[in-house]
């Protein structure tokens, strides 16, 4: 029933492989072993996959490899439908996801910004921005539990208090770039933002 839903019998089992694997890359040869398909029709559902962005491309080792794109906009829904494992995500109706004092209970965190696949509507790069010394042990085991509640990586950024005052002043790309963009604060302990 699904196949007829997808229209194809490939690019569900293609779909189904990529989702149980995200983060990992596969080549052509390997994927047709893999999903037992012809590799004519693995190829052209690829290219359609490419084509809409569910999957990304890569080349090394003079072969082009394949993965999941975790940025894609249905990544969490598509995940929900193909993974072998039951997902949770964030809701919508839901106020405050249950990271999000894990987020503000970090030490040494003084400004949190969520953007990126955090924010609904935001096309950012950088999912969480962190401004203070946070402890880098803390801070991984938070990240981590966020990709496991998100069933994504995450693409964060920390930076000092210093540094991201300075960039803040000169109107640094990278960070005008997230501001300009769809964001959260969730936590600004100097109200830096405010002036």
């Amino acid at each position: 029933m699904i196949d007829a839903l997808f229209g194809s019998k490939t690019r569900v089992k293609l779909l189904h492989l990529f989702l149980n694997n995200p983060g990992k890359a596969f080549y052509v040869r390997e994927i047709t072993r893999l999903i037992d398909e012809q590799i004519n029709s693995v190829r052209r559902e690829l290219s359609n996959m490419l084509e809409v962005g569910i999957i990304t491309s890569d080349s090394a080792d003079n072969k082009l490899y394949y993965e999941i794109n975790q940025r894609y906009e249905y990544y969490v829904p598509f995940r929900a439908i193909f993974a072998d494992e039951r997902i949770e995500s964030i809701t919508e109706t839901r106020a405050v996801a249950p990271w999000h004092e894990l987020i503000i209970g970090l030490p040494g965190v003084r400004l949190a910004i969520l953007a990126g696949v955090l924010v609904k509507g935001s096309g950012s790069a950088v999912d969480l921005l962190l401004v203070g010394d946070v402890p880098a042990v803390k801070l991984k085991n938070v990240i981590k539990q966020i990709e496991k509640d998100e069933a994504r990586e995450l693409n964060y950024t920390v930076l000092s208090y210093d540094e991201f005052y300075y960039r803040l002043s000169v109107r640094d790309k990278f960070i005008t770039e997230i501001l300009n963009g769809k964001y959260t604060v969730l936590l600004d302990s100097d109200n830096i933002l405010k002036v």
